[in-house]
């Protein structure tokens, strides 16, 4: 692997851990899968930045994906039912533009579908 590649992985790494940062405090941005999405580009490219990521407090989404392959139901209801307070607050009480409201709403609305329906539910461990 060329220099420039590896470090074109590392970097696109470092957004995706942004955005996976982002996603723990933001309704309906996902966390797990751009941190999966880190955990392999940094396994390409810096092994020793890899178990970095994992030994991080981010580390446990990952490690808890992988342990159980998926999300439990548990934690599928809860980051549902997050979702859907936080939309509904935010498109209720903190925002007035109708289109922002729309976007927000489709956003949660597909958030929630992702989670219900694409992201695999764990096996009990």
């Amino acid at each position: 692997m060329t220099p420039l590649v590896r470090y074109l992985l590392i970097f696109l790494a470092c957004l995706a851990i942004a955005a996976g940062t982002i996603g723990i405090v933001v309704p309906g941005l996902p966390t797990t899968p751009f941190l999966l999405l880190a955990s392999w580009l940094l396994y390409r490219s810096s092994p020793p930045l890899r178990r970095w990521l994992l030994a991080s407090f981010l580390g446990r989404y990952i490690r808890n994906y992988e342990k159980r392959r998926g999300l439990s139901v548990r934690g599928k209801i809860t980051a549902i039912g997050l979702m859907i307070t936080m939309v509904g607050i935010s498109s209720v009480f903190l925002i007035e533009n109708v289109t922002v409201k729309i976007i927000v709403v489709a956003a949660g609305a597909i958030g929630t579908c992702v989670v219900a329906f694409v992201v695999p539910t764990a096996k009990e461990v």
